[in-house]
């Protein structure tokens, strides 16, 4: 039975397997199918049931529907109005915008009827604004890529909790499990020993220590469970279980790919290159302002005092030129917004390159270690599994060996652990994930 056990722990930690590729991560899982999480359905049920992801998506709809509102200014604006006015005046008025700045006649020219009537339709149309009709939806648009980039940096942040709190939980699972076996096992050995009490003294301290690590082992599989619900957005007393693979991973790319990569997809220089984009565009919004606005008007209706048989008909072109106070200093307030843009993009530069640079050379230090720790394991548990066949299993001797193949175990789950942590912490990095 001890043989089998042995060999069922080595096959768990020793299987090498290749990296994941590239997922594209999105709403698709339903607690329905199983409530056994891979770590693809962890990172779809996390997003599915994640705030601010949730939030990010709804940012997009209300920057597409913008982008939607600014194509509308390059079409004719209709408006369609009818009027029905009761009056007593004792002289000429103009009815105010609200009700079509309408002409009432005084008592004089309308032989004292107090009632008038009119329905017709306006269309407005910029035949020429200077190009702001144009910044406007650029910058619509511009603001859309902006979210957009917002939302993938929120999705990377909510994708990376979760894999961490996944291979956390994987470590304690798998520690927990180790560790309750080696308890058992010392316990049935019958640990006493005839020696003196001295002897007797290390022999109950080992034992101690031993039953410390399973009780540690256990605080730290409830934590990392709750660390998980928590990445899930999931009640505290849901039940559950992760299934996935807990063995070493390999990246092969050198810093200068890296770069390449992140500075490629890495969501948060996107959104600063948006933003850079988004103050040169305010900037022609702001020139814009020296050019004069061309306008045509038409306009059709019929009125009349009892009923509408008097029709009205009018096409206007109107040229207007603005003259802002606040034309100059906005300019300057563009241009410096840009230069304060420009300073973010180079400082987010700085910062991706240092993400990279301290998330790869983790990851190097510890797809090494993990393979040196392996081999220690190796080793060690070849060792113990022949102790058990052939060694006496009475005294200090073999609990001082089970404590030290636990420790063993330990930090080789460990490393296992931080690998796993490192490749996927270079992934956030480099806003892709690796093959």
């Amino acid at each position: 039975m001890n043989k089998k056990l042995y060999a069922l722990l080595l096959a768990v930690l020793f299987a090498a397997v290749p990296a994941r590729a590239q997922k594209e991560y999105g709403l698709k899982f339903s607690s329905l199918i199983s409530d056994n999480l891979s770590l693809e359905n962890a990172i779809r049920l996390g997003l599915e049931n994640n705030s601010d992801f949730l939030t990010a998506r709804q940012e997009i709809t209300v920057a597409e529907q913008k982008v939607n509102e600014a194509k509308f200014l390059f079409l004719p604006q209709l408006s369609l109005q009818g009027t029905a006015t009761w009056y007593d005046l004792d002289y000429p008025m103009v009815l105010n915008e609200s009700v079509a700045n309408r002409f009432l006649p005084g008592q004089v020219i309308s032989d004292k009827r107090d009632q008038f009537f009119g329905v017709g339709v306006t269309a407005t149309q910029y035949l020429y604004s200077g190009g702001r009709i144009r910044n406007t939806l650029k910058i619509a648009r511009a603001n859309l890529k902006q979210v957009q980039s917002r939302y993938e940096a929120v999705k990377n942040a909510t994708v990376l909790n979760i894999k961490t709190s996944f291979y956390n939980l994987l470590f304690a699972q798998q520690y927990d499990q180790l560790m309750q076996t080696l308890a058992d096992q010392a316990a049935a050995w019958n640990p006493t020993s005839s020696g003196d009490v001295w002897t007797q003294i290390r022999v109950q301290s080992a034992l101690a220590k031993l039953q410390t690590l399973r009780h540690d082992a256990a605080r730290q599989l409830a934590q990392a469970r709750l660390a998980m619900l928590v990445s899930l957005n999931k009640e505290t007393n849901a039940d559950f279980s992760i299934t996935g693979d807990f063995s070493p991973v390999h990246v092969d790319l050198d810093l200068p790919q890296l770069y390449l990569r992140a500075m490629e997809y890495r969501p948060e220089l996107k959104s600063a290159i948006y933003a850079l984009e988004l103050d040169s565009i305010s900037i022609d919004l702001a020139l814009s302002k020296r050019y004069p606005d061309v306008i045509l008007n038409a306009t059709y209706e019929q009125l009349g005092t009892d009923s509408l048989e008097d029709t009205n008909k009018q096409v206007s072109l109107a040229v207007r030129l603005p003259l802002p106070y606040n034309f100059s200093t906005q300019i300057a307030q563009k241009k410096a917004e840009q230069k304060k843009s420009a300073l973010r993009r180079a400082k987010i530069e700085d910062k991706i390159r240092a993400d990279v640079a301290r998330s790869a050379a983790e990851l190097y230090f510890w797809q090494d270690e993990v393979l040196t720790r392996q081999t220690q394991f190796n080793t060690v548990s070849n060792l113990f599994a022949k102790a058990q066949k052939t060694g006496a299993k009475q005294g200090l001797a073999p609990l001082e060996a089970i404590n030290a193949y636990a420790q063993t175990a330990h930090d080789y789950l460990d490393a296992l652990r931080h690998n796993l942590i490192a490749k996927a912490e270079l992934e956030w990095a480099i806003g892709q994930d690796l093959q």
